[in-house]
């Protein structure tokens, strides 16, 4: 506790000077004047009052103790013993104090004690079994969670040693525990629409060509939170993992459709450009659907909707992002890809008829 005493203030003034935070707040404050009574033992043993006689006198003059009950009119009444209102209400008072010694004679309390005044906390918090103070920093406008804590790990790890620990408590630890599982299901989401693609074109080349209009949606969606002035957070990530499943559809109906059309007998490069502009209708009216299905979203519509708008910005951007350069880098990706993979395939059979 003396260490956070130390360290409290300094840290606090570091916080209010930060260009992160507009209001910081600490729940350890040391701000209730306490008077500190120190026995001196050495003495009081030259003298020959015992401590216990000395804590004993303390506490009967000070502590209220209940010694029994008596009854009057048919209500019960404690006895509590202690020193009149008068006597007590200074600190001085301890001076009029004495305690009697082993000899019988009585010595005055202020020479067996020292008296000092301090200020500590009303109420003492512990966090996992240790002594903690909390403090709370509430953003600026234009910054987010995630800034604000590393801000604040930035200014503990300067003035904290090694025995200190820091921990993220209510939103922040909310925030730091969804982020994680958010990179994680985006992650999943990828591994799983890649597989179930592999499976269905039955090829690792096709699905890697689909799954390339995700860093396009992905792109979209950034620079439309940048351009409306939204932030990363944890409805605009949703907003992303969402759109790995809705852009993959355009890279699906032109992949499938070239491979139809090579089929047919079409060279590569008119199976993908033939598969652009015949899958244009669909792919412009699906995506048109899910982009005016999200704009209530953008738009706040409803009660407590707000919070929600990144989420339907970062949809409405990845969507539209993607769908202006699907038509363009899909084609191009199947034209390269799929070229490397005739090269191979001939490559192996010509191998097998020499052999």
């Amino acid at each position: 506790m003396e260490q956070l005493k130390e360290i409290v203030p300094e840290f606090l003034n570091r916080l209010n000077e930060s260009p992160v935070f507009d209001a910081v707040d600490l729940d350890l404050k040391f701000n209730k004047p306490e008077l500190k009574v120190e026995i001196d033992r050495d003495k009081a043993r030259e003298m020959g009052v015992q401590v216990d006689d000395i804590a004993q006198t303390l506490q009967l003059l000070y502590s209220g103790q209940r010694f029994g009950y008596f009854i009057k009119n048919g209500k019960q009444y404690f006895v509590i013993g202690e020193a009149a209102r008068s006597a007590r209400d200074e600190p001085s008072d301890l001076t009029n104090i004495t305690v009697r010694n082993a000899n019988g004679e009585l010595v005055q309390l202020d020479n067996l004690v020292t008296m000092s005044f301090e200020s500590s906390p009303p109420q003492l918090y512990r966090y996992n079994r240790f002594a903690a103070a909390t403090f709370s920093g509430a953003p600026k406008d234009g910054v987010t969670i995630g800034q604000g804590i590393e801000e604040m790990q930035a200014i503990a790890d300067d003035l904290l040693d090694e025995t200190f620990t820091t921990s993220l408590a209510g939103t922040s630890k909310e925030f730091e525990e969804s982020s994680g599982s958010l990179i994680f299901a985006f992650l999943l989401a990828l591994v799983l629409v890649y597989l179930a693609l592999s499976a269905q074109f039955e090829s690792f080349r096709d699905p890697f060509t689909i799954m390339l209009t995700v860093p396009l949606a992905i792109g979209g969606a950034v620079l439309a939170l940048w351009m409306f002035g939204h932030t990363l957070n944890i409805f605009s990530e949703i907003g992303m993992i969402v759109l790995v499943g809705l852009v993959t559809k355009n890279g699906i109906l032109i992949v499938e459709f070239a491979n139809q059309r090579r089929e047919q007998g079409l060279s590569i490069e008119e199976a993908a450009i033939d598969a652009a502009a015949q899958r244009f209708r669909p792919i412009l009216m699906t995506s048109m659907a899910t982009i005016l299905g999200a704009l209530p979203i953008a738009l706040a519509l409803g009660g407590a909707s707000t919070s929600r708008i990144p989420m339907g910005v970062a949809i409405i951007g990845g969507l539209v992002f993607s769908l202006a350069l699907t038509l363009y880098v899909i084609p191009v990706l199947y034209t390269i890809l799929t070229s490397k993979k005739e090269k191979v395939t001939l490559v192996e059979e010509v191998q097998e008829s020499y052999a």
